[in-house]
């Protein structure tokens, strides 16, 4: 009895000998709970796929996509990170088309995807986003539109700055140089809208505006781009925000260059779009380089580290590289493969598993192509976005963390000015220092300090290659010279009266407006109109109310200031004597119990006080 009994125990382990290794070993690919027996906690499975949606013929997509393939390549080969799992990137085209972004997005999800990374559109971004919420996928964006909010994508990751912090730096550089009316020129979608939307809240808060926002739509022509800059041209403003796409921006720099406005006395700030255009290409056609002279441009700032220039050194071997040099999304795409390689490894060393399960919401409808029903669930997604989250390592573009809304942490800008046959940097911009010349990693250590006296920049060449601040307005073409009001009297000509020279008036108080006029640093129009008859002198009473009802924008004269008066309009200060003056005496005069007597000399005294006597 005993000897059988041995014999079955031997038997039983025999079997799960056996069992145990075709568990490990069946699966060649994402496992699922369809007729699939569950991994053990130790178990990893031999493939993991993984979505990119991307534009690939783009200025950013063709710096992105060698980058990912590179990583997927390095981390597949490295076998201390994922220790046998290999990565399978499937990359799929969203063509510069929101749509078809969109359905390439839902055709991702039907291959059991465990993230996508991408997309570089905000508008595809914010579609999608609700698609990742429902099947449990953290999607790592390049979307850079400040309203894609984890609150309200639970699933939605970005690994690449927010456009929130660039905003507020071209807010620091208008604030820096002393401006205080800005032009936005964008294109009208989500990521433009957006972004411009909280340029206007930083500006705010610098005492500044955004006078105009100049929008174009996303394939305007040629013409309609023309018809726009013409607009903003004969507006005050002079400072201009381009904040667009960097495949269609340069186009933008042409049309100002034939309409005079690359001059002296204008200003052109370019978002993280134009560093982006030019750092793709070793060198850039001299004659494009010839539209941005003096432009003022933010790029991602990236520290300089041994990573980095292997990275760069390396750049030309990799595969399908179509570009001679890349931006910085090249090193953005690169860190997100390896925070993902990072965060799955842990996933997987806490037991996570790799398995979907179908939607009950999902259902195909009669004769539909989308097949609803395939795209599944990835029901640990949840434990693997809380991962992601908390991952924290240095890779090529810095430090990689995220904060409490789920944005990298420290994110910083190089302020560059375009001119010659490159760029340079004048300067930096980080949220922890505001401007400086010195890079944001040794300001990092020491304690934050953005005072007004701290932040600095170098000298910027601007259009028109001159080193003088433009002062940023003029008064438009078409503008409206200032009405000024002029009392027509018959008293008191002397201050102001009729005149037969080009401006009409004459006198005392005309020369005080005028030489104030030539002290301000722009030009001023206006016109003199006389306010009364001649035949007798005009009620200012009424003069004040008018300029205060706006029927004329000031008036210059002798007009007396009551308590009345200034409670509806402004006045200077007075210039002129009123007539009524007090005496007091500069120096200060010894007093004496006798100071009483000083006012009447000796003989009134005794006059007076024989006559008291009498």
């Amino acid at each position: 009895m005993e000897a059988h009994i041995q014999r079955k125990r031997v038997f039983l382990l025999l079997v799960s000998w056996i069992w145990v290794p075709l568990a490990v070993l069946g699966g060649t690919g994402n496992n699922t709970s369809n007729g699939t027996a569950p991994l053990s906690p130790s178990s990893r499975p031999k493939v993991v796929n993984v979505g990119a949606l991307f534009t690939a013929n783009s200025v950013i997509g063709r710096s992105a996509e060698p980058a990912l393939v590179a990583a997927v390549n390095d981390v597949n080969s490295d076998s201390s990170i994922l220790r046998g799992t290999k990565l399978n990137l499937i990359f799929q085209d969203t063509n510069c088309s929101g749509f078809v972004g969109t359905v390439d997005a839902l055709q991702l999800m039907e291959k059991e995807v465990v993230v996508a990374i991408g997309p570089q559109s905000s508008g595809i971004a914010h579609v999608i986003s609700h698609v990742m919420n429902e099947l449990q996928v953290p999607l790592l964006s390049f979307a850079t539109d400040p309203t894609l909010s984890s609150l309200q994508y639970s699933y939605f990751l970005r690994t690449v700055p927010n456009d929130y912090f660039q905003m507020y730096a071209i807010a620091d550089v208008v604030d820096y140089f002393g401006w205080k009316e800005v032009i936005a020129i964008f294109v009208d979608d989500e990521n433009g809208r957006n972004g411009i939307s909280v340029l206007g809240d930083a500006l705010a808060k610098k005492r500044a505006k955004l006078s105009y926002k100049a929008a174009f739509s996303p394939g305007a022509s040629s013409s309609e781009i023309d018809d726009l800059l013409v607009s903003v041209n004969l507006m005050e403003a002079r400072i201009y925000v381009v904040h667009v796409n960097p495949d269609t921006g340069i186009s933008i720099f042409s049309k100002a260059k034939n309409l005079g406005m690359m001059n002296s006395g204008y200003v052109w700030i370019a978002t993280d779009w134009l560093p982006s255009y030019l750092d793709s290409s070793d060198s850039v056609n001299p004659e494009t380089m010839d539209l941005i002279q003096g432009v003022v441009a933010l790029r991602h700032h990236t520290p300089d580290s041994n990573q980095k220039k292997m990275f760069a050194s390396r750049w030309k071997s990799f595969k399908d590289v179509e570009t001679p040099s890349f931006n910085s999304y090249a090193l953005y795409a690169y860190d997100t493969i390896w925070l993902l390689a990072r965060a799955l490894d842990l996933f997987f060393k806490d037991g996570g598993h790799v398995t979907f399960s179908d939607d009950p919401r999902l259902r195909d409808t009669n004769g539909s192509a989308l097949h609803l029903s395939s795209m599944q669930v990835f029901d640990q997604g949840q434990k693997l976005f809380q991962i992601l989250v908390g991952m924290n390592f240095t890779g090529l573009t810095g430090q990689i963390q995220f904060d409490s809304e789920n944005n990298l942490v420290h994110p910083a800008y190089d302020v560059l000015n375009i001119g010659g046959t490159g760029s340079r940097t004048v300067g930096y911009w980080s949220n922890y220092s505001g401007l400086s010349v010195v890079t944001p990693e040794v300001l990092n250590s020491k304690p934050p300090n953005t005072s007004t006296s701290t932040q600095h920049l170098y000298n910027v060449i601007w259009p028109g290659e001159t080193v003088t601040r433009p002062r940023g307005w003029v008064f438009p073409h078409n503008g409206k010279p200032l009405q000024i009001a002029v009392p027509y009297r018959v008293t008191f000509k002397e201050f102001v009266h009729k005149d037969k020279g080009p401006s009409g008036v004459k006198g005392y108080c005309i020369d005080v407006f005028e030489a104030a006029i030539d002290l301000l640093p722009y030009p001023v129009p206006h016109v003199y109109i006389l306010y009364g008859d001649g035949k007798r002198n005009p009620s200012f009473k009424n003069l004040v109310n008018d300029v205060f009802t706006n029927k004329y924008d000031a008036a210059v004269g002798d007009v007396t200031i009551t308590t009345n008066r200034t409670r509806i309009v402004d006045f200077t200060q007075p210039y002129m004597e009123s007539g009524l003056v007090v005496v007091a005496p500069i120096k200060e005069i010894k007093s004496s119990p006798w100071a009483f007597l000083k006012p009447l000399s000796y003989l009134c005294w005794h006059i007076v006080l024989r006559h008291r006597v009498d």
